[in-house]
């Protein structure tokens, strides 16, 4: 039967009893940083991210808020198998030693009456401070609190989101197109936000928010989500990283063993990260 233009792009199907990776083969991070996952919306890329979790392990593992969509489930159900074999998979991280975080975000901001307890290993937190293996204190948050349109103007943000979704849907049909013609995945919605004079100003005026916040509690640098934008630049002396998102461009901040921190765009890198990853010693 031929896909319907309607549904979100296919991805390929998950099996829920694949292994991971044989432990060293895996690509090892000391920390990982993912959020608006959105699990709960047709929009989510959860084939990609559990892909993502497959291949790779580290320390630490942030959860940086937006990973359910609350926001969605409220209007209608959506919770396909795909989405609860991600859930698995980060509670299996946290039974294997993961050190695991989850800061709410506004999306999930149910998350936040339960602040401090813990949760199959995954403690619930609005923010915490993370120390790279250089020393670098980093401070970690969703992001909304500073987003002028959540904090003044919040029917404003929920008729965004309305006309986010309406993006997301262009995006599922445009990508179904380009399968069909042996292209790879790419986000048109991305592309669109990111040329909009407002969308960017926006994004700039976020930034410096944030960056502003991690220098006010004497962290080195910040990292945070919510407006779907992965980037790592110096904003005055304060580093400022968005690990950005799994519904658009599929992105994970990472830091490695030296504390080198970096963004992984997993729909183009993983190919050339798995080629160079090393191969598990012959016994």
């Amino acid at each position: 039967m031929p896909d319907d233009p309607r549904l979100p792009p296919r991805q390929p199907l998950p099996d829920p009893f694949q292994p991971d990776d044989p432990p060293g083969s895996a690509l090892h991070f000391r920390s990982i940083w993912i959020s608006d996952i959105h699990l709960g919306t047709r929009g989510c890329q959860a084939g990609m991210l559990l892909d993502f979790l497959r291949h790779t392990e580290s320390d630490y593992l942030y959860l940086v808020g937006d990973i359910v969509d609350g926001w969605q489930l409220k209007k209608r159900w959506f919770w396909p198998q795909a989405h609860n074999d991600v859930v698995q998979k980060i509670l299996r991280r946290a039974r294997k030693g993961s050190r695991v975080f989850f800061v709410a975000g506004n999306h999930d901001e149910f998350a936040r009456d339960f602040c401090g307890l813990q949760f199959g290993g995954v403690l619930v937190t609005d923010e915490v401070v993370h120390e790279t293996a250089g020393g670098q204190r980093l401070l970690v948050v969703h992001g909304d609190r500073f987003d002028a349109v959540m904090n003044y103007a919040r029917w404003l943000a929920y008729l965004g989101d309305a006309a986010y979704d309406l993006a997301l849907l262009l995006n599922r049909v445009f990508n179904y197109a380009r399968r069909k013609m042996g292209f790879s995945y790419w986000s048109l919605s991305a592309y669109l936000k990111h040329k909009v004079k407002n969308a960017v100003a926006h994004i700039g005026a976020f930034e410096h928010f944030l960056a502003e916040e991690a220098r006010r509690k004497g962290a080195d640098g910040v990292v945070c989500g919510h407006i779907h934008h992965a980037e790592i630049r110096m904003i005055g002396p304060v580093i400022y990283c968005n690990d950005g998102d799994w519904v658009e461009s599929c992105t994970a901040l990472v830091e490695d063993a030296e504390g080198n921190l970096s963004i992984v765009r997993w729909a183009d890198d993983r190919e050339r990260l798995l080629a160079a990853r090393k191969e598990p010693a012959i016994a």
